[in-house]
């Protein structure tokens, strides 16, 4: 339950006293500071640095002529070979420039033409000191595609004659992210595109509220089922799902609708893919990456970027400048942060919090200052832009702001409220649930540092996991998910519990909130990609909206309830507002008892017991009425609280608050 003030004689609570002491960390500011000396007196500064994808790889110039430049330091020699040339593996040797870097000009054909023509298919020929030759794909390739009976990728020249262009809508007051996947955003089993999404899925996420979304899998990735974490060109959109104009139109319409777009960037790793993608471009096994174990990622079988070379530097931080500028994104979820903070990448190591975790010669300065670099640049050239971090050891001062010696991320994902959940679900009965650590961890965030909270994400939705719904319903949601027959007691456990967990999530978790697609109206079944262990199926890639659209289904009482949690959201700000104050975490009685932005959210987790006349803690006086109530009918609900009760406080202290008030019927779990 959720109830607002309709009237009140004070102000709201003041935020918490507790003062923001970063950690700072002077020696990583120092070097960051010297990085950016550096790119001021050798590149003119980091607004030309991290335009370098205006040079490298290929431009056609005002004449018509072309420029083609690489960076290969290991290389003998390089060549351009495609359709232009007949394939030609000898014809146009590029000229070799200082510090490993390679530059050919084609001049225009005779009728003033470019010599080579959009959506033409080009390799670059590389020969090395071993006397091999090798066909690679320029790391700045735009575009690339392969046949259907192919597993290697082409370059594709992408020089359409008239560039999209649209502008960018403002940041924001609160943050819900509606986090998704384009292949896998239809009912159909098929690799969805970006028309359908840009057609079918935008309408949808509008109406649920949502004015964020997080685009995963759009960097160009050879493996499908890698969810787009096994990136093989990192300046190409995805071609699986059409053309970068049709990207392009997804997020103008997005822009349009007053929803901002985040990319899901992958620079913690690389692909080791060779043909394809940045693994041994020259012939290396260093180039953009460290040479031996230390490039290497042993769990995810991937490269490991050298975040101290200048040319990598120059190619990541041109690369989110490339998706910002081209596309129009509006910030990123940098994925993979833990790997890229720790020299042990996070694996085996259980982070209890203790400060010694987070400092000292495990940890990866390099990285650290290239995030730092990333998130200073990224704030000076966009005011608006959002970058969020996916790092599961909570290391301090990831979200404060460069200038204090932070990391300079706007959020972090509040990554330990899902896997609690899941632990609730699996190991405990409903009687056993314990209200003082669910909000513990709800609450343990450091302030000042911003988190997104989600009840699941696409993590829990993989094969091997299962999503909040088939935890709670699991077989039961194949026959018994009709409105036209009453709802077993599994089923109305389980759509209580989705709406409540979710909604204490969204109200006490983060200062933002996301939802991976689909989950929002409990999707059923979990998410597996084509692969040889499933014979290449689309099944379960897929995401089936045409559930919400059957009016006799419950999913669509389950979705009614997410967008109007949202709207609730959007009209009272509490994710905008400062950390709620707990005034009761009742373990008998099963009760949660929070405020957040003169908001009061009553939870009853109690599986048999309501209660009448049930004292809560409120900081401002006045009359409280009820705004959203997850027991409503049309939400799956019993309908048992009348909206037309009003709510009077009383100046009775209550939990170390001034004022309290009765709440006449606090109903039980299950009727």
């Amino acid at each position: 339950m959720v109830l607002k003030v309709e009237e009140s004689t004070a102000h709201s609570l003041p935020p918490p006293t507790i003062p923001v002491r970063p950690e700072t960390r002077t020696c990583n500011l120092r070097v960051c500071h010297s990085q950016l000396t550096l790119l001021e007196e050798a590149e003119g500064g980091f607004d030309q640095f991290t335009r370098s994808y205006k040079s490298y790889g290929v431009h056609r110039m005002p004449d018509n002529s072309l420029v083609f430049k690489e960076w290969a330091p290991a290389a003998e020699a390089l060549f351009l070979t495609g359709d232009f040339n007949g394939w030609d593996n000898f014809s146009h040797p590029y000229a070799k420039k200082d510090f490993g870097k390679w530059e050919l000009h084609i001049p225009p054909k005779e009728d003033k033409t470019p010599a080579v023509t959009h959506n033409s298919k080009l390799k670059v020929v590389v020969h090395t000191r071993m006397g091999e030759r090798l066909y690679r794909i320029s790391p700045w390739a735009k575009y690339v595609t392969r046949h259907e009976k192919s597993v290697i990728y082409d370059w594709v020249h992408w020089d359409p004659p008239q560039p999209y262009i649209h502008p960018r809508p403002q940041k924001p007051r609160s943050l819900r992210i509606y986090e998704s996947h384009v292949g896998i955003a239809s009912p159909e089993g098929k690799v969805a595109s970006y028309s359908n999404f840009t057609h079918n899925v935008l309408p949808r996420i509008k109406d649920l509220g949502y004015n964020c979304i997080q685009l995963m899998a759009i960097m160009e990735h050879a493996y499908y089922a890698s969810f787009g974490y096994q990136v093989t060109s990192f300046f190409a959109a995805s071609s699986r799902y059409g053309t970068p104009e049709e990207l392009k139109e997804l997020i103008d319409v997005a822009h349009s609708l007053g929803i901002i777009v985040l990319l899901d960037v992958v620079h913690s790793h690389a692909s080791k893919n060779t043909e394809d993608g940045l693994n041994s471009f020259d012939g290396s096994d260093s180039c953009f990456f460290h040479s031996g174990p230390r490039g290497e990622h042993s769990l995810w079988d991937s490269r490991l970027f050298n975040y101290s070379g200048w040319e990598v530097l120059r190619f990541l931080l041109s690369n989110l400048r490339w998706w910002m500028e081209e596309y129009r994104f509006d910030g990123f979820r940098f994925d993979g942060v833990t790997s890229m903070l720790y020299h042990h990448h996070g694996i085996g190591s259980g982070f209890s919090g203790d400060y010694a975790e987070y400092f000292g010669l495990h940890v990866d300065e390099d990285s650290i200052v290239y995030l730092m670099l990333a998130n200073h640049i990224l704030h000076t050239l966009y005011q608006d832009c959002i970058t969020i971090a996916e790092d599961v050891s909570g290391m301090p001062t990831l979200c404060r702001p460069v200038q204090e010696g932070g990391l300079g991320f706007d959020f972090r994902l509040a990554m330990a409220i899902p896997d609690k959940w899941i632990q609730i679900l699996k190991e405990f009965k409903d009687e056993d649930w314990n209200m003082g650590n669910i909000v513990h961890t709800m609450s343990n965030r450091r302030y000042g540092e911003k988190c997104i909270a989600y009840a699941e994400s696409h993590d829990q939705a993989l094969v091997g996991d299962k999503t909040l719904a088939f935890w709670l319903m699991d077989k039961d949601m194949y026959t018994n998910m009709s409105a036209l027959i009453p709802m077993n007691s599994v089923i109305d456990r389980g759509i209580q519990l989705h709406k409540m967990m979710r909604l204490l999530t969204h109200g006490l978790g983060g200062e933002g909130y996301l939802n991976f697609m689909g989950n929002e109206f409990g999707h059923p079944e979990w998410l597996d990609f084509p692969r040889v262990g499933n014979n290449e199926s689309y099944h379960y890639a897929r995401r089936q909206f045409n559930l919400v659209d059957m009016d006799h289904l419950r999913y669509r009482q389950l979705y009614a309830f997410d967008r109007d949690m949202n709207r609730t959201e959007d009209k009272y700000g509490w994710l905008a507002a400062p950390p709620a104050y707990i005034s009761a975490k009742h373990e008998g009685d099963k009760v949660i008892v929070f405020e957040r932005a003169n908001v009061i959210f009553i939870f009853n987790f109690h599986p048999t017991n309501s209660y009448s006349n049930y004292r809560v803690a409120v900081g401002p006086p006045g009359k409280y009425k009820i705004k959203l109530d997850s027991d409503e009918i049309h939400y799956g609900g019993h309908g048992r609280l009348d909206h037309n009760t009003e709510f009077f406080t009383e100046p009775m202290e209550f939990s170390n608050l001034p004022n309290s008030m009765l709440v006449s019927k606090l109903y039980y779990l299950l009727p």
